[in-house]
């Protein structure tokens, strides 16, 4: 009991620390750069973060499988630690680089242990609830967090160390947690019981897992390179074509991975359009509302960033509870609530106040949460660990759209000298343009994963051939079976509940 608290404060506390860690807030502080500095070159290293974050991922999978969760958790925040303290002495455009790659690094180890973590335990469903809403949440305040420590800001290292306090916390947390498993003895039972074991989850063929690690890893490779190519001056059409590359890349490798036994591929398509709307959407909303663009500021806009943190924990601990048979259909009812977040955003944004924010906002974290629990309650460890990589791969494909619709607004001021209301309307525009077009293909992700998960059950029920001839009195009695719920923990053992 005291190991499942601890874990679900360091969730509480290391999921925010991770993901405030993707966000390019670096423009912000341009004015307090040292001369000499290139301005574009110190963006396009801030911005190293999430490709990093999303290349460590696949790595992180096969670690977690070896060291466990706990050893991997400390391990993360450890390298988390050194970059923030290593920022405050950066003095150049490659340590700058160095460092960002650090955090996207051990941002990527985080976020795969504490879900390793969530798996390992035999109260998985709750703590899968406190993760979810923890995601959800930072995914909808991450923009805000990070620009929170620039206002007032003297110095442009504060975007290398934003929450050093918090990571202090967050890494006494997973010391705790380390120390509580080694006395709990889990470390000489997942020896025992799945040190040989290769693949996600117990049951499972080694192929397939191999396979899935295979395309986890293209995967990163492919939309990292995408991400960084677009960086180094692409022309408009180039922009916009290499962002509409990365969402059909990310659409191919999720109909490519495994399909699970229940879902097909649901848990791969729902974080995938979690992914490429959440953060991306309120982090362009966050900009757009700031006061010096004309909005009403940070300080109106904790109110519904608060309200969406709760409906998003009220939400996944809703989806964790609810029978199997409801949990089931939650991936396309939260879709369906992030493409209403997205109308939402839509209609109300910009707003001259905060408060209307609280509609968009809580539909985006709501649909978010209920999406990932859904989804996350059908899969097995591994399946899930992969669905994370395509969550972080949608989030940057997500970034690339908002960048190829900005190009193309800004496109239509043509060679006259815009003023600062013809720019805010352009991307006040392009953010329109941005939740349209991502609306259409959250909807494409919901039919897809429909029909795929159609498909495999067809498939498994032909595989399975027609069932035996009954007797008069025969009784037959149906081979056993295990869900999630009975079993399958990384280790190959059980994470019931007990």
């Amino acid at each position: 009991m005291l190991l499942d608290i601890v874990i679900g404060l360091l969730i509480a506390a290391a999921l925010p620390l991770a993901v405030v860690a993707i966000p390019n807030t670096i423009s912000l502080v341009a004015t307090l750069l040292p001369p000499g500095i290139s301005h574009i070159d110190m963006m396009r290293m801030h911005g190293l973060a999430l490709p990093a974050m999303l290349l460590t991922v696949p790595l992180a999978m096969l670690a977690v499988r070896r060291f466990r969760a706990a050893p991997m958790a400390v391990a993360g925040l450890i390298v988390l630690a050194l970059a923030d303290v290593a920022g405050g002495y950066a003095n150049s455009v490659a340590t700058v680089g160095v460092l960002r790659a650090l955090h996207g690094v051990g941002a990527g180890v985080l976020v795969t242990a504490t879900l390793a973590a969530v798996y390992e335990r035999p109260r998985w469903r709750i703590l899968l609830a406190i993760w979810g809403a923890a995601l959800a949440a930072s995914m909808v305040t991450a923009q805000a967090l990070a620009l929170w420590p620039l206002d007032g800001a003297d110095s442009w290292r504060i975007t290398l160390q934003p929450y050093p306090l918090l990571t202090g916390v967050a890494l006494v947390l997973a010391a705790a947690y380390l120390v509580l498993w080694l006395i709990a003895g889990d470390a000489r039972r997942d020896d025992e019981d799945g040190a040989a074991a290769d693949s996600g989850s117990a049951g499972e063929d080694p192929a397939a897992a191999r396979r899935r690690l295979v395309v986890v890893c293209l995967l990163g490779v492919v939309v990292a390179a995408l991400s960084v190519g677009m960086s180094f001056g692409w022309p408009w059409y180039l922009v916009i074509a290499g962002a509409v590359a990365a969402v059909i890349v990310l659409l191919a490798f999720g109909a490519l991975l495994p399909p699970e036994p229940r879902g097909g591929r649901t848990p791969a398509f729902a974080a995938l359009g979690t992914g490429l709307v959440i953060l991306p959407a309120t982090a362009q909303v966050t900009i757009i509302e700031l006061r010096g663009v004309g909005g009403p500021g940070l300080k109106e806009l904790w109110i519904p960033f608060a309200v969406a943190a709760v409906v998003a924990l009220g939400a996944a601990i809703g989806t964790a509870l609810a029978p199997e048979s409801l949990a089931e259909k939650a991936p396309s009812l939260g879709l369906v609530a992030v493409v209403a977040g997205l109308a939402a955003i839509r209609i109300i944004v910009p707003s001259p106040s905060g408060a209307p924010l609280t509609l968009p906002f809580a539909l985006l974290a709501a649909g978010a949460a209920v999406t990932l629990l859904g989804a996350f309650r059908l899969a097995r460890p591994g399946s899930a660990l992969a669905a994370l990589a395509l969550c972080l791969g949608g989030v940057l494909a997500g970034f690339l759209l908002g960048t190829a619709a900005q190009v193309y607004q800004l496109m239509g001021l043509g060679e006259a000298v815009p003023t600062k209301l013809m720019v805010v309307n352009r991307f006040v525009e392009a953010l329109h343009l941005w939740a349209l077009a991502t609306g259409f293909v959250v909807v494409a992700i919901i039919v897809l994963a429909a029909l795929l998960a159609r498909r495999s059950g067809a498939a498994t029920a032909a595989a399975a051939g027609p069932e035996p001839a009954r007797g008069d009195g025969e009784v037959v009695i149906p081979a056993p079976t295990r869900s999630p719920e009975e079993g399958g923990g990384l280790a190959g053992g059980p994470i019931s509940d007990r």
